[in-house]
């Protein structure tokens, strides 16, 4: 059982490169390779020690706006300047011109996208629903390999320039973390086990949707995929991960290969990163590419709807397995659509990846 605050949120520390890509980097001969990562696992395992600690002793995580929620997002970036302490110095607020620093100015957008798919698409003013201010910090610590979201806001690491680039700038990856403060909010989902990569799928579904409502995409036109562009250009990969083809997205002699599942039937048993959340999540994944794509038409419409009528409407316990998040699925469409083809596409897709809806 995961600790909560007194919000009755169990705010978690949530990366946007799993542990088991960093630890498999961690263990290259060549330094320049392995020390950034040895040097991210420590930062990560240290800072999410510090937010477990904080979560017991009921610190809250950051309050709701009073009065009637804005349509307009309140972004604030600042500039970590290369050390850890957070958020950092203030460089950005809400309506200030852009500055001559392109992570700043990236980060500043990718803020402004995730709020306004959720106001746009779902009518929910940020991700809390009442209007939540959206923090942002960037160039964290020395060659940081991995972006996160602490319960609080957005942090974004540089990369190392061999392995990883600049965090900034996949879309995606601002769309997934905050999404994570958007289950906190929510659903709630624990970070363990099957719960756990229903959070990470959900982080993974909803940054691509702000990735192709950004981009004008529909889900023929969309990659799929989660981080394109911040695989170096020696890395022989696309991303860190592919919704539509599971454990497709790398195979490089330093990364190793994609191990993410596509299906129940590759199930992976395992007590490391919380049972599994960042390779599991690749089923769920997969199953709303599959539904998405049957649609046709743009995702965030009527797939996107319906994910987001289960993690909000309140039925969605907090440990939830696959196959009760699926019949919550048929469930909103049937509530949505009746016995149509949205209803028959959802049974479908959960089939083709082996998690039962009866």
């Amino acid at each position: 059982m995961q600790p909560q605050s007194p919000h009755g949120f169990h705010p978690v520390f949530c990366t946007i490169v799993p542990p088991h890509v960093l630890d498999k980097l961690s263990q290259s001969d060549n330094p320049d390779l392995a020390g950034p990562s040895r040097r991210t696992l420590e930062s990560d395992a240290a800072r999410r020690t510090r937010r477990q600690m904080a979560t017991v002793v009921a610190v809250p995580v950051a309050p709701a706006t009073d009065g009637e929620a804005s349509d307009k997002p309140d972004r604030t970036l600042y500039d970590c300047r290369h050390r850890t302490r957070l958020p950092g110095t203030k460089v950005r607020s809400e309506g200030q011109e852009p500055t001559k620093d392109a992570s700043v100015n990236r980060a500043y957008a990718g803020l402004g996208a995730t709020f306004e798919l959720l106001l746009k698409a779902y009518g929910r003013r940020s991700i809390d629903g009442n209007g939540l201010p959206l923090i942002g910090s960037v160039h964290y610590d020395e060659k940081y390999n991995n972006a996160f979201f602490d319960g609080e806001q957005m942090v974004f690491g540089d990369g190392d320039g061999e392995v990883f680039l600049d965090f900034t700038v996949a879309i995606d990856v601002i769309g997934h973390e905050l999404t994570h403060g958007l289950t906190q909010y929510t659903a709630n989902l624990s970070y363990y086990g099957q719960s756990g990569a229903l959070n990470e799928s959900m982080s993974d579904v909803f940054g691509s949707l702000v990735k192709q409502y950004t981009l004008g995409q529909s889900a023929d036109q969309a990659d799929w995929l989660i981080g394109a562009g911040l695989l170096a250009p020696g890395v022989q990969g696309t991303a860190l991960r592919s919704m539509k083809a599971p454990g497709t997205a790398y195979d490089d002699d330093v990364l190793g290969k994609d191990p993410q599942p596509a299906s129940m039937e590759d199930y992976i048993h395992t007590s490391e990163d919380n049972g599994g959340v960042h390779l599991n999540s690749g089923i769920p994944n997969r199953a709303f590419c599959l539904l998405a794509t049957a649609l046709g038409g743009n995702a965030w419409e009527r797939a996107g709807q319906l994910w987001f009528d289960v993690l909000t409407g309140g039925q969605l316990a907090v440990d939830a397995d696959f196959a009760s998040f699926a019949r919550l699925t048929v469930a909103a469409a049937r509530s949505r659509f009746g016995e149509g083809d949205e209803t028959e596409a959802v049974l479908k897709a959960w089939s083709e990846v082996g998690v039962p809806t009866a």
